[in-house]
């Protein structure tokens, strides 16, 4: 992962012929932050790290690429366990963040074993070693789904958690792990994520909008299961927005902040998407509508994190329509296995078995 160096004190640039100072170089590197994104390879940080390094950070990369490689050819990369990562390997990182672990629903109760090992035990490894190495910051990838089932209420940070299936519950134990870690120097921040959907890299279709939209262009209809309950929904440029925010936080900053563009019931986001297609497409798309039960329903207040991180939405369920109307072609093989994560895991799964749980650990969602 460690980039090469030079043995001479200056090199020359080819493109121009210029003398190239290294020590002066060196020194410029070394002010500036050095990152470690575990699971980086995935959705999210396929979408995030180029925006990273649009800021000059260096930026590195720890995942076992289940997804494969869209990332930018400046990132670093290691193909390394998290369980198998050192203090060593960690000791020149100013902060690590945590995208690692299993992504959803489907995927946790397919196996909740392993749910618990990537989600609660390996965050809360890392962040110990991560201390241990002298890392200032540890920021873990949480999620609104530790709400479990409320009634109608706004929840804050302060509200009681009582999720009761294992996703949820994982992602609160990886919480609780990392945040008892918290001292004077070491910060670490949990983003409780809404349900996020958008345009990245190494893209999805199974999330809420974007598997929307998919079924809308593919299949010509949106089926909506349960149109009353709750979801937070996280446009992906948001989301984006909330990592930089933290990683630029102040120093002294540590705490849960949950992470929203907006509330939404599951038969408005249909409502919108539906709109939004045949606004932009002309197409004609139709609804078909379910109630069925289900014990997720939630809504978020994000007021900490406006008030703290200044994190400050700028998109919404329609603005998510808008992006993969225009990134599209990028992705229309609508039934590519690779946009399911559910798909690649039961595959992997199939063929390491239960013998090898950890080795699985450190892959992108």
């Amino acid at each position: 992962m460690a980039r090469g160096t030079k043995c001479a004190a200056f090199e020359v640039s080819l493109a121009s012929g210029r003398l190239i100072d290294e020590p002066a170089k060196k020194r410029e590197e070394e002010q500036r932050m050095r990152l470690l994104v575990a699971g980086g390879a995935g959705y999210v940080g396929s979408a995030l790290i180029p925006k990273l390094l649009e800021r000059g950070y260096l930026v590195d990369v720890v995942d076992l690429f289940w997804f494969g490689n869209n990332l930018p050819t400046e990132t670093g990369l290691l193909s390394k366990d998290l369980f198998d990562m050192t203090v060593e390997d960690l000791k020149d990182y100013d902060q690590v963040i945590f995208l690692a672990g299993l992504s959803n629903d489907p995927m946790a109760e397919f196996s909740p074993n392993k749910n618990f090992v990537y989600n609660a035990a390996a965050p809360a490894y890392l962040a110990y070693i991560a201390k241990k190495a002298g890392v200032k910051r540890y920021v873990y990838a949480s999620s609104c789904s530790v709400y479990g089932y409320t009634v109608n209420e706004l929840y804050d940070e302060t509200r009681p958690v009582a999720s009761s299936y294992p996703y949820g519950i994982s992602k609160l134990q990886g919480e609780q792990g990392v945040m008892s870690l918290v001292d004077d120097r070491f910060s670490v921040i949990a983003l409780r994520k809404g349900t996020i959907s958008g345009y990245s890299p190494r893209m999805r279709l199974d999330l809420i909008v974007n598997t929307m939209f998919r079924t809308a262009l593919h299949e010509g209809v949106i089926t909506i299961n349960h149109p009353s309950i709750w979801r937070p929904i996280l446009a992906m440029e948001d989301a984006i927005s909330a990592y930089i925010r933290v990683i630029e936080a102040h120093e002294s900053i540590s705490g849960t902040f949950n992470i929203a563009s907006g509330n939404y019931t599951v038969g408005e986001v249909g409502d919108l998407v539906k709109a939004e297609v045949e606004q932009q497409l002309g197409a004609k798309i139709s609804l078909t509508i379910r109630h069925m039960q289900d014990i997720r329903n939630y809504k978020v207040s994000i007021e900490k994190a406006k008030n703290v991180l200044s994190f400050h939405p700028q998109s919404d369920v329609r603005g998510i329509v808008r992006e993969l109307i225009k990134e599209m072609d990028k992705f229309s093989d609508w039934d590519n296995p690779l946009y399911h994560n559910i798909q690649v895991f039961r595959e992997l799964d199939s063929k390491i078995g239960n013998h090898a749980l950890g080795k699985l650990v450190g892959a992108g969602r």
